[in-house]
């Protein structure tokens, strides 16, 4: 299986285009470590996802070869508390450096200042090679590189899938003009069916069939063709590891990436439905979503 290695933002570090995932990851380490065999050297996690031990245990005996990138969550942005919690990732990861450190959400709360000059010492200190931030926007990832004056901000992770193109209102140009790598989530979706939903002329299926290649390959290189994009898919299988991991050893052509551009329904979402959702209980989205797979595909390719 080949790879395709991309720049960390202006850093002389190559990294997979295809990482691996491990929100709400349950499979265990195997999957993982197969997925770092076949040539996913990047492992993406976070102290909210419980899964650092996971990651720790699939990387054994290969630490050396795997970048790993992990996330503090936003109440721990404080300086106290922000080295508490790297420490901690630490121990869980069994590492004496975290390759990426990424703040995993805007924390308005807290003076970014204090947050970026903290992970400055860590740098400095050896704990964290590089610093990357999840979910901001441009200003934000303004305020937080005007704060760290003396290390780049490398990366944003952020949602990116050929439904969702949010991010191309602004921020995916502001990032691959200042050489900001862009580490895209759920870029099959929240589950493929989503993607279904919005492909009612199964314009995927005839693109993976005169490709030799999968639906989700499709759509996972959609993302790769993109300057400056990796992308860390999500598999709770073996199989699906691997299958995710094969989306990086070919390009779609410039035919191809018009054919599902013009085929499948795709939104960008604007700052009220951001807010909305930002404020809606997590029990509640839970049920809306539930509420929504049960609706007829039509009606939820409007909604979703």
């Amino acid at each position: 299986m080949k790879m395709t290695y991309k720049q960390l933002g202006r850093t002389a570090t190559l990294i997979p285009e295809v990482g691996i995932g491990t929100w709400n990851y349950h499979a265990g380490p195997l999957p993982l470590r197969r997925g770092l065999e076949s040539g996913a050297l990047f492992v993406d996690t976070a102290e909210s996802y419980g899964t650092e031990y996971i990651v720790r245990e699939a990387v054994h005996g290969m630490r050396d070869r795997v970048f790993i990138a992990t996330k503090v969550s936003p109440q721990n942005f404080r300086p106290v508390d922000l080295r508490k919690s790297v420490d901690a990732s630490l121990r869980n990861l069994g590492t004496e450096t975290i390759d990426l450190l990424q703040l995993h959400e805007p924390n308005p709360s807290i003076p970014i200042g204090e947050t970026m000059e903290a992970l400055a010492g860590l740098v400095d200190a050896g704990k964290i090679r590089f610093v990357g931030v999840s979910n901001f926007s441009v200003s934000q990832l303004k305020d937080a590189q005007q704060a760290f004056r003396h290390h780049p901000i490398v990366s944003n992770q952020v949602r990116y899938s050929i439904i969702d193109r949010t991010i191309e209102s602004g921020l995916l140009q502001y990032c691959q003009t200042n050489h900001v790598t862009v580490i895209a989530y759920s870029p099959l979706g929240r589950g493929f069916d989503r993607i279904r939903d919005r492909d009612p002329t199964r314009v995927l299926d005839e693109v993976a069939r005169s490709t030799g290649r999968s639906p989700a390959q499709i759509a996972i290189n959609w993302c790769l063709c993109k300057e400056g994009v990796v992308a860390i898919p999500k598999g709770n299988s073996v199989e699906h590891i691997l299958e995710n991991c094969s989306a990086s050893d070919f390009r779609l052509t410039a035919e191809q990436l018009s054919l599902l551009d013009s085929r499948i329904q795709h939104r960008r979402r604007n700052r009220f439905d951001t807010m909305v959702r930002g404020l809606m209980p997590k029990p509640l989205q839970n049920v809306a979503q539930i509420t929504l797979n049960w609706l007829p595909a039509g009606i939820r390719r409007r909604v979703r």
